[in-house]
């Protein structure tokens, strides 16, 4: 006879653990959609995609563990200052600097993770915006390998698979971009529905219990803090080819925290989430800036304090009991 908590988890992970292919075409179709519907704003749409990846990383060390964080921009830029080096120095293969910034990624998260997770709480907070401080001044010192003020260029990126150049319109780069986010999405997806997620997801939830229940929390931490680090490490390698180009602000703070603010808006814990989180405040940031370039930030502030409110007091008070029902349904469709 299985033991309840066997249950449980096997009842949690049916709904997610197979990906429909349904999901697979949808997310092609979307692509295409939106190459044909906006075939002027390749650049834009890009970085979207690269930021997407950058808060899906967040997601799997704020939402899924609970762990607050404002030096993910650290991975984000060591994978930056990875593949650029890489294309100036050894290759300029897109897909092997893309490997270079991924390991480049799991590499500081998993030194910096091994005296980080340790922590929680506001101590973790501070912890993470030291790291990023630091690789920020080591870069800006090591003028000779990263370029400093003037950041790292001089680089050129090879055509991706011998035979797509990346040109000036970003066309290359938002085909490239948006395949690697579809492809980190369904991964990341098929990961966090795991028993290796949920064990995530219970020590976000009650630690002291999951540890009753045998479980070693440091190296589970450990490992899902070294696997954010890969998938940022990705979005800032994205970032160096596309671009060619990679500055201080790649390692800066602001980064961090506008990742959590994408984060807050599409819904910490829910992958699609942090999707839509990034492509509403990108876009909000995009369209806002360029109508009002001084008090744009309101329309944010002003959509948190929806997210925030909105859900407790005005959609429940509508919806009722339905409201509980519908994030509940979305919650299981989106983990």
């Amino acid at each position: 006879m299985q033991s309840p908590s066997t249950v449980l988890s096997t009842q949690l992970s049916r709904p997610t653990t197979l990906i429909p292919w349904q999901l697979y075409i949808v997310g092609v179709l979307l692509i295409v959609a939106l190459y044909w519907l906006f075939p002027n704003s390749m650049l834009i749409l890009s970085r979207i995609a690269i930021l997407a990846i950058f808060v899906l990383s967040l997601d799997l060390v704020t939402g899924y563990a609970g762990l607050p964080t404002l030096g993910h921009a650290a991975l984000y830029g060591v994978g930056a200052y990875g593949a650029g080096l890489c294309a100036k120095f050894l290759t300029g293969d897109p897909l092997l600097g893309l490997a270079v910034a991924a390991a480049a990624g799991a590499a500081l998260a998993f030194v910096s993770g091994l005296f980080l997770v340790r922590y929680q709480g506001l101590a973790f907070l501070m912890l993470t915006i030291a790291v990023v401080q630091i690789m920020q001044n080591l870069a800006s010192k090591m003028q000779s390998i990263t370029g400093g003020d003037d950041g790292l260029s001089g680089f050129t990126i090879d055509p991706l698979f011998g035979r797509f150049q990346f040109d000036m319109f970003g066309v290359t780069g938002y085909w490239y971009a948006s395949i690697v986010l579809l492809l980190s999405y369904f991964l990341l997806r098929r990961i966090m529905s795991s028993p290796f997620g949920l064990c995530c997801i219970g020590i976000r939830e009650n630690r002291d219990r999951m540890m009753a229940n045998g479980t070693r929390i440091y190296p589970q931490l450990l490992k899902l803090y070294t696997l954010s680090g890969v998938f940022a490490g990705i979005a800032g390698g994205l970032s160096a080819q596309i671009n060619q180009v990679v500055g201080l602000d790649s390692l800066g703070f602001e980064l961090s925290a506008e990742g959590l603010v994408m984060l807050v808006l599409g819904g910490a814990g829910t992958l699609t989430g942090a999707v839509v989180g990034t492509a509403l405040f990108t876009g909000i940031h995009h369209f806002a800036a360029t109508a009002n370039p001084f008090h744009w930030l309101f329309v944010i502030g002003g959509l948190l304090m929806l997210v925030v409110f909105l859900p407790k007091r005005f959609l429940q008070r509508v919806l009722g009991g339905s409201w509980l029902r519908i994030k509940a349904v979305l919650g299981r469709r989106s983990a």
